[in-house]
């Protein structure tokens, strides 16, 4: 994602901006959801945790991951989110295999406001859980009551996403040849959690401040999403084509 806009922008030509990145984002997010589906089966947890995780059958190096994530949770059993210190393996068969997509979004200072920038071309990446990405936030901030049952599932939910990534490196590189980056990043707002995130190879940016300051002048809403770089979907190449292209020219 670009930090600016790719070329001058007008009051005018946002909406019509606005409606055309909506558009894709949601073409993008669909995508992106049907891929994790058809992968469901690659992606749930008995395959490195075995019958820890409600699996029928044992599976060589459970205990040795399961280690991983008593070492990956000991943090957490600390501020801001003070989880119960010992990690209880009848938490592992309710991280599920389902995965859902919770919008990428940071705050950024407009001028006197504090505007949430949503990001239309990148995700975060999580097991299904009882919250949402901004709930978390508000736990850890005060904003909203703690419910540490849900609060220490999400947080399983993510670290055994995280190690069973980290043991299918394979994954990565098809999201790759898909034109998604599948990484992890650890994510200041939620107290140093480390979570997955998928985005797509098209640009997106923000654009001038009093843009974004007469949109949500307009909506009433401190809210922005950031405007996917039409520009970009020109220039963008075919990675397997330049593959074979490298390959020819040596």
């Amino acid at each position: 994602m670009s930090e600016t806009q790719p070329s001058p922008l007008t009051l005018e030509e946002l909406p019509e901006l606005r409606r055309k990145t909506e558009a894709i984002s949601q073409i993008l997010k669909q995508q992106v959801v049907g891929h994790f589906e058809t992968l469901r089966p690659l992606l749930a947890p008995e395959r490195i945790l075995g019958k820890l995780a409600g699996g029928k059958s044992e599976v060589a190096g459970a205990e040795v991951a399961l280690e991983g994530l008593r070492r990956d949770y000991r943090p957490f059993t600390r501020k801001p989110y003070d989880l119960p210190a010992d990690f209880n393996t009848t938490w592992l068969p309710l991280v599920g295999n389902a995965l859902e997509l919770h919008p990428w979004e940071y705050a950024q200072p407009v001028g006197s406001k504090a505007i949430t920038i949503t990001s239309p071309v990148r995700w975060i990446v999580n097991y299904r859980s009882n919250l949402s990405l901004s709930q978390v936030k508000g736990m850890l901030t005060g904003k909203e009551t703690p419910r540490l049952d849900y609060l220490r599932q999400f947080v399983v939910n993510a670290l055994v996403l995280q190690i069973l990534l980290a043991r299918t490196p394979g994954l990565g590189q098809l999201f790759a040849d898909l034109r998604y980056e599948l990484k992890t990043e650890t994510l200041p707002e939620l107290g140093g959690l480390p979570m997955v995130t998928i985005t797509s190879i098209l640009n997106s940016f923000r654009p001038a401040d009093h843009l974004i300051l007469a949109a949500t002048a307009f909506s009433g809403v401190p809210e922005f999403i950031e405007l996917v770089d039409l520009e970009s979907l020109q220039v963008q190449k075919d990675l397997v084509r330049q593959k074979i292209d490298q390959v020819l020219q040596g």
